[in-house]
């Protein structure tokens, strides 16, 4: 009798036990604190990107250079000069060997020689990126218009007209046929590649809008569950907004809103499509449920204002870039 009695005090033991859930590799979002805090801008933080092979993280500021970092080891590599502003955005191609800044494209394969400058626009150029195919950039610019470029030639191919203000970003669609724009006419668009053509006016924030992204393939059922839609949404048809107004809109036929507590700066899908990360200057990295839209989690990020936030689509890291001229270095929950 002693020892079952034993034996259901230590089963009840056990059974009050907490035991660490390990999460799947799609349930890995950022956890704090931060893995890493690089410091050496000496102006704030525009824009962090990764490299698609290597362990690279590239950050561009408004102290008008490009630093090249090494996110797992913490390490700085170096420092690309040629700008004589401020650097707005910057991008790699698909396969890693050019990154593209406003705009100078510098060749990774020739120890990050500035191979080409393409000129065209008649302001500051506030976004860059690549089409899927890599051969050909999109820029956005204060001058109001939407430029595409052809990388082997470094030629303006097309321009969009349309927006009423300062474009402030552009994002490619994952076929590479559509591509987003956001704007300070508070406005964002959607506009077809080939024709140049603007497809769809997205109206309902009430302030600049700050940042425009596809939702990806995988993102589509948790946003059909969380909008309460039963048929079939081709990969697209979304598209997620942040703006000023504090918000974040989905769009398709109907919005779904959620919401900060100051200017929604940066957002980025989680690879899995179950999450959307959020920066903003209320200076948190938030994490979405696509299900419920719901915030799951909150952390205080930087000191400052967050400006921008860029998820790894092969290692679960996270990267934001802020006011306070540090980049952050964000392991995954496991």
């Amino acid at each position: 009798m002693d020892l079952e009695s034993k034996i259901t005090q230590m089963q009840e033991e056990l059974n009050n036990t907490p035991i660490r859930k390990v999460n799947k590799p799609d349930d890995w979002v950022p956890r704090a604190p931060e893995k890493y805090s690089l410091t050496g801008h000496r102006n704030p933080v525009t824009r962090v990107t990764f490299h698609p092979v290597f362990s690279v993280l590239a950050s561009a500021s408004e102290d008008t250079t490009i630093k090249i970092w090494d996110y797992e080891t913490g390490e700085f590599e170096r420092t690309l000069k040629g700008h004589t502003k401020s650097v707005q955005d910057i991008a790699f191609d698909p396969k890693g060997n050019f990154l593209d800044l406003t705009i100078k494209v510098w060749d990774l394969q020739n120890d990050y020689k500035c191979v080409k400058t393409l000129y065209g626009h008649d302001h500051s150029v506030s976004s860059v990126a690549f089409l899927p195919s890599g051969d050909i950039i999109i820029s956005a610019s204060r001058d109001k218009t939407i430029k595409l470029w052809e990388l082997s030639s470094g030629y303006c191919t097309k321009t969009y007209s349309g927006h009423l203000e300062w474009v402030r970003m552009v994002s490619p669609s994952e076929d590479g046929k559509w591509i987003t724009t956001s704007s300070n006419d508070q406005t964002a668009r959607l506009w077809d590649v080939t024709t140049g053509e603007c497809k769809m006016e997205f109206r309902g924030h009430d302030h600049v809008v700050e940042c425009s992204v596809f939702a990806p393939a995988a993102a589509i059922p948790h946003i059909r569950e969380m909008i309460g839609l039963v048929d079939q949404i081709l990969p697209g048809h979304y598209i997620v907004t942040g703006s000023r107004d504090k918000t974040i809109k989905v769009w398709d036929s109907t919005g779904q809103c959620v919401g900060h507590d100051n200017w929604v700066r940066g957002l980025v899908f989680h690879p899995s499509g179950k999450y959307l990360l959020s920066a903003s200057d209320d200076k948190t990295l938030k994490i979405w449920d696509m299900k419920t839209g719901r915030c799951t989690k909150t952390l205080e990020a930087h000191a400052h204002f967050v400006t921008c936030i860029a998820f790894n689509k092969t290692t679960p890291v996270v990267a934001t870039g802020s006011v306070d001229q540090t980049v952050k270095i964000w392991a995954p929950f496991r």
